[in-house]
């Protein structure tokens, strides 16, 4: 049974309202009841604003639960066209906006030299700054009907050496991993959650709201909520092609998590 004493943040990516920005993601958190806001750091000046952000999280009265280096192929210019210069600032923002965690994604396959020293660099920065750096799951790509390896030293995160790790339940699907046993092998390493759903296809990254896809999200929800994890859920949920559902969307994906972390009590309409 989960522990009532201990309370997962469920937070909400600024992600998930894209392409509206920062301010509107804290202003449909507060609004929705989530805990808090994961910034994902893009060309949203307000992304890269730490007294921005701060204004933001003071007056919607709920935290930065986390920071989402720019690391995605479509980010490659921001911060820095310097990879580990991304890291860094990622790193000065989430301690200038008291985030605990900075999630970023392994190197691409054509950054070498960040790649040989990714894990030892993630290591070292880590016990410098005293900021978790969460590397998070991948997936292969598909080119021609060929898989290709577009990550080093790998997509998946479980064999590497890193201390923590987010598994995101989207990326897991796009993979066609087996998102349990991810988590399972993981044990404490695992430090945060990207929550959403999605279909077995290595073709497209779904981000569907947790339910709608063949991912095992309650599975995940229900075993972190008893196995001792510490870190937080977030939802990172695609709403760019439905902006007129975004909000039941995003209100059905907090209601999914609460649900089955156990912060709800059972419907008692449902049998027992």
């Amino acid at each position: 049974m989960p522990d009532p004493a201990r309370h997962l943040p469920v937070g909400l990516s600024t992600a998930s309202v894209y392409p509206e920005g920062a301010a509107a993601a804290f202003e449909t958190a507060a609004r929705l009841g989530y805990d808090g806001v994961e910034i994902m750091v893009w060309t949203d000046p307000i992304s890269q604003n730490a007294g921005a952000l701060r204004a933001l999280a003071d007056h919607h009265g709920i935290d930065i639960v986390s920071i989402h280096a720019p690391t995605l192929l479509l980010t490659q210019r921001v911060m820095s066209p310097d990879p580990w210069g991304k890291v860094d600032r990622s790193i000065e923002l989430a301690q200038e906006v008291g985030a605990p965690t900075v999630v970023l994604h392994p190197p691409f396959r054509w950054q070498k030299e960040y790649a040989r020293t990714f894990a030892d660099g993630v290591a070292e920065r880590e016990d410098e700054s005293g900021i978790v750096l969460a590397v998070e799951n991948m997936f292969p790509w598909a080119a021609r009907g060929r898989q290709v390896q577009a990550y080093l030293p790998h997509w998946d995160p479980v064999p590497q050496p890193y201390d923590h790790v987010t598994i995101d339940l989207s990326h897991t699907a796009t993979a066609r991993s087996d998102a349990m046993q991810m988590v399972l092998d993981l044990g404490d390493r695992l430090s945060h959650i990207h929550l959403a759903d999605g279909h077995l296809t290595t073709l497209k990254d779904d981000h569907l709201v947790p339910g709608r896809g063949t991912q095992p999200c309650a599975e995940v929800l229900q075993h972190i909520s008893t196995s001792g994890f510490s870190g937080a859920v977030v939802l990172e949920v695609g709403t760019r092609r439905r902006p007129r559902e975004r909000e039941d969307d995003l209100r059905e994906s907090l209601e999914f998590a609460r649900r089955h972390l156990g912060q709800v009590a059972d419907d008692p309409g449902e049998s027992t």
